[in-house]
């Protein structure tokens, strides 16, 4: 079986190295991989967003599956360019990775459908929103709508913070065409909790909890990130609140995608926030978070490929998902700077030594092979995975990799589990 990954970052090389486990994959490719993946797999030099070349290359290399891993080609229809021509594809069509690709489509789904979330308004122009601002309560939240990298969210502390957001977002374009519509929400308080899920657009499998850290900063200080880090089972998601998130949330979502005439297939992400008045969803993703696959892909007993076949096929109630009873974290070491200005191409030691370690596997995010040499080709750079019987083991084993790895200006938290 010839499979195809396309995405570079750390959720592909955690989802490369997992269908490499299966006897029947002899051969997988990755558009555009990065240094890590380039070592179990063949990197193949075509960006995500150009479909024509990656269809053309799964024609003519016979490939059995395509896997889609980023937003971005998701929400502009990659899924549609190879169903087009006949091709196997994992992954949300267009029509339903919208709930990720626009918060207002999926607020006003909420809204429609009684699935709890934060109170909100949307917005066209600046001037709105400002007057808007007026009257508001702070801290409040404001959106880009669209695609931003993980990064579109501001939490403004007070007027003046949020007049700076929305002139950021609609006037000077922080984050380019996915602010022209903002959503200005209400600050909910509570912890997070990401529950990734297999969908085939009837059944719901939602996969093991985990929590994120997405400041830059010990202590969630600084600023937003992509994440920094991430582990896996939440200390807080109980069996009730998982029972509560699935009658009230995941089966209420999947059958508002069917009743809007966009069937939801692949992966679809809760951010979930436990609030004082229950559950309430933050976001949708339409795709395996990032770093979060890093902790919850390597605690998956059952076949992956079997998964996302079942998936395709819409059979994935005849399979069972199990998971292994153990915890795995992920410490993301990124550039110095990030998530602002910083340099790349430095050379990266002690991968080797790091996974020495018992339990450890460290994922490529942002690194590219030259000369045999890994170096460092991004923001985030490595996300550094520990396994172990407890979080707290894994907290323990997962710092041990980390700190047999050296790069200049490395970056990390010290503080990932311990929420």
């Amino acid at each position: 079986m010839k499979i195809l990954v396309v995405g570079g970052g750390g959720r592909e090389h955690t989802i490369v190295w997992k269908i490499s486990q299966n006897p029947q994959v002899d051969k997988v490719y990755c558009a555009p991989g990065n240094g890590g993946i380039a070592q179990i797999a063949e990197c193949v030099d075509i960006k995500v967003m150009d479909f024509d070349s990656l269809v053309k290359f799964a024609q003519d290399h016979k490939i059995d599956m395509t896997i889609i891993g980023p937003d971005d080609p998701l929400a502009a229809g990659i899924v549609d360019a190879f169903e087009a021509k006949g091709l196997r594809v994992f992954g949300p069509n267009k029509a339903a990775a919208i709930i990720e690709g626009s918060k207002v489509f999926s607020k006003d789904l909420m809204k429609k459908y009684g699935i709890p979330t934060a109170a909100y308004e949307v917005f066209e122009n600046s001037e709105d929103a400002v007057k808007y601002l007026k009257n508001t309560s702070y801290p409040t939240v404001v959106k880009a709508e669209g695609l931003a990298l993980g990064k579109g969210v501001i939490i403004a502390q007070n007027y003046d913070e949020a007049v700076d957001a929305v002139h950021q977002i609609m006037e000077d374009k922080a984050f380019g065409e996915a602010g022209n519509r903002i959503v200005i929400e209400e600050f909910l308080i509570g912890q997070e909790v990401s529950v990734l899920s297999f969908v085939d657009g009837t059944t719901i499998i939602p996969m093991v909890s985990a929590q994120d850290h997405k400041r830059a900063l010990d202590n969630d200080q600084g600023l937003n990130t992509g994440g920094m880090g991430t582990f896996s089972p939440s200390r807080i998601y109980t069996p009730e609140l998982a029972d509560y998130c699935m009658e009230n949330i995941f089966k209420p979502t999947v059958q508002a995608m069917n009743q809007e005439g966009r069937k939801f297939k692949g992966i679809l992400y809760f951010g979930i926030i436990l609030t004082q008045d229950g559950p309430k969803v933050l976001e949708y993703n339409a795709r395996f978070g990032d770093p979060e696959t890093q902790v919850v892909l390597p605690r998956l007993k059952t076949d992956l490929v079997e998964i996302f076949n079942a998936v395709i096929d819409e059979k994935l109630s005849d399979i069972n998902v199990e998971w292994e009873d153990n915890a795995a974290v992920c410490v993301v070491m990124a550039s110095g700077g990030y998530p602002q200005k910083y340099q790349n191409g430095y050379t990266i030691q002690g991968l080797e030594d790091a996974e020495a370690i018992a339990g450890v596997k460290v994922f490529h995010a942002g690194t590219k092979l030259k000369d045999n040499i890994i170096l460092t080709a991004g923001g985030r750079v490595l996300g550094v995975t520990a396994m172990g019987s407890n979080l707290n083991e894994a907290i323990k084993t997962a710092y041990e990799g980390v700190r047999k790895i050296t790069f200049k200006d490395a970056h990390y938290r010290t503080d990932i589990g311990i929420k």
